[in-house]
Order: C-alpha cells, then structure tokens, then sequence
C-alpha cells in the first residue's frame, strides 16, 4: 500500500549554499536522508517548481522547495500490546502523557518494547505514516506530553507547525545550584567529539535556545519551568549543564550526586536513589492539522518528581540559615 506525499516548504536565510539533498533533511526531518535523497534522484523533489535530481545542487534563501512522491509502507516494527496513558485523540492526531522508561523509537539494544510498538497494536493504519507518526521526541527517561500523527496529511502539518515554532512545549526540571532568575540558553548543539552518545554546546551545531524560569528555590537545587524555542536532542539536558546547573539525576550529563552540607541521612538517599534525569513535558500546546481548533495540555508531575519536590522543601526548612 502506497500513500501520495505532498511536502512544501521555503529555504531560508541560514540555509543558503546548503546542497539539497541537506537543506530537505533539515526542511523535512521526519524522513530518513536515504529516503529523501531517492526522491531527488527519481525527480520527485521540485526547485521553484522545476524537479531537480542532483543532490549536490546548491539552494538559495526563498527558494520553494517541493516533494510529490509515492510512500511506500516505512515502518518495519511489530505491533505490541503495550498499555499508552493517551490524553486525546481523534480520527487525526494522539496525544500521550510518557512514562519513565519507554523508548520512542526502536535501535539498537531496544529492538522491541517501544512506542512505536505499542503505537502499531492501538493503532494499525499508522503503520503507513512516516515513524508510526512520531514527529518529536523524548528520551527514554523523560516523561510527559508527545503528539503523534494519525495520517500522513497531520504529520505533513504538524511537522510543518514544529519547524516554524508553532508547537508550545514546556517542560518541569530539577536542576543543582540555586538560580536567582530566569533566562535564555542560545548555543548550537552538535554530536560531542568524542562520546558518539552525547551531544554538547559547539560552535558547528545547530542552532539552539531554550527559555527558562525560576519556579521555586531550595537551599542548593532549583524547579525550573521551560520552554523549547527549538528541538534538539537532549536540548535541555546539555544547555542547563552548559551554564552549571545539570538536571539532578541524569546519569550523561549529571554524574553523581552531591548533597548539601548538613544534609539528613534520608535525603541523601532520596537524591542518590533519583537515578533519572528530573525532567518532565508538563505542557503541550497547538494548532490542530485538521479543525484548526486551539489545543492545550497539561500533564500532571510525575510521582516521583513530586516525592523529591518535597525532600527539597523539608531540606530547605531544616536549614534556613544556608538559604540564599
């Protein structure tokens, strides 16, 4: 079974003199580079209306990029019946509160036992929407609010809507340090040199800015309220780590835990047991593909991020002279 694609979209400033076959995989992330450099060479992809089949061919800001091509069926993963905490849903999109723990999409050493999986037994016919219709992610161990695509035409939208900013995701975070005020993290995020497994603040990166403030402070950890201005992998893990404040428990960026002096023997245990990164999509907001309707979600923080908010207030009252 076949589904017809129909993608548009326009070349911007930051993405002159990029070869095509890389400004289509920034344009449309939601396909693989494999897939989207067969449609160049098959003359599926159209420069200001004219199909253009060399993938070196360089584009130019406001240049219309379009692709009209035949998807064949994309995803290879089995359906499981895996139980999915869905906030709402219709014959269009899906809207899911994550738990700790699920992996979006399978790879290797999660061959099975994903959302994805779990998106292919609730929901059949998304088999036929690019990556089960999954257009942004979270990892393993964050929780929270995903919107998932039902249709091919949604995910062409939404996708749409994320690239231009469209999409409010805010997020609940933890972090080590005590922040008198809120602000904003603007520095490209790239693979890390040497640890293929990380991502880290660099000059060559992609462009990055997450927006942040103070929601309460404790003697040496803050709750943070966030807000996404764009979507990179492990964006606000590595951006709170950049300026010093790493989230508590994230086992890449975070290392081990540190108490504050004069800590109680209970708390130590409930930090050193914290053993995810404390960060939570409390929030989702957008413009429906179909209806147009104005949506916003909210999902409730998680038991155990609620369990450490309230070590941190009872740390913070034992010891009110070590306040700031």
């Amino acid at each position: 079974m076949t589904q017809e694609i129909n993608l548009k979209s326009e070349i911007s400033a930051t993405q002159t003199g990029l070869r095509l076959d890389q400004a289509i995989a920034e344009l449309f992330p939601d396909y693989s580079r494999t897939r989207l450099k067969e449609w160049i060479l098959g003359g599926n992809v159209y420069v200001d209306g004219v199909a253009v089949t060399k993938p070196r061919e360089k584009v130019l800001e406001s240049q219309i990029i379009e692709i009209e091509a035949a998807l064949e069926e994309e995803v290879a993963a089995e359906a499981q019946d895996i139980d999915l905490n869905i906030v709402y849903e219709d014959d269009f999109i899906l809207v899911l509160n994550k738990p700790a723990g699920l992996v979006v999409h399978p790879g290797a050493g999660n061959a099975d036992g994903t959302l994805m999986n779990a998106l292919l037994h609730h929901c059949p016919e998304i088999e036929h929407v690019p990556r089960a219709g999954i257009i942004h992610r979270l990892d393993k161990d964050t929780t929270g609010l995903m919107v998932v695509a039902k249709t091919v035409e949604a995910q062409t939208h939404l996708v749409a809507a994320l690239q231009a900013r469209e999409i409010v995701r805010e997020y609940e975070a933890i972090v080590l340090g005590t922040m008198t005020a809120g602000g904003t993290v603007d520095a490209p995020i790239g693979r890390h040199a040497t640890k293929r497994t990380h991502m880290a603040v660099h000059h060559s990166g992609r462009p990055s800015v997450t927006h942040y403030r103070v929601a309460e402070k404790f003697r040496a950890h803050t709750r943070l309220r966030l807000r996404l201005e764009t979507g990179r992998t492990h964006q606000i893990r590595v951006h709170m780590a950049h300026i010093g404040h790493v989230l508590v428990g994230d086992p890449v960026y975070g290392g081990r835990p540190k108490p504050p002096k004069n800590a109680s023997p209970e708390f130590f245990e409930i930090l050193k047991n914290f053993t995810r990164q404390a960060l939570h999509a409390v929030k989702l907001e957008l413009v429906h593909p179909v209806t147009l309707e104005v949506m916003s979600f909210n999902a409730p923080i998680p038991d155990d991020m609620v369990e450490l908010t309230k070590a941190l207030r009872k740390d913070t009252e034992a010891n009110p002279h070590d306040y700031l």
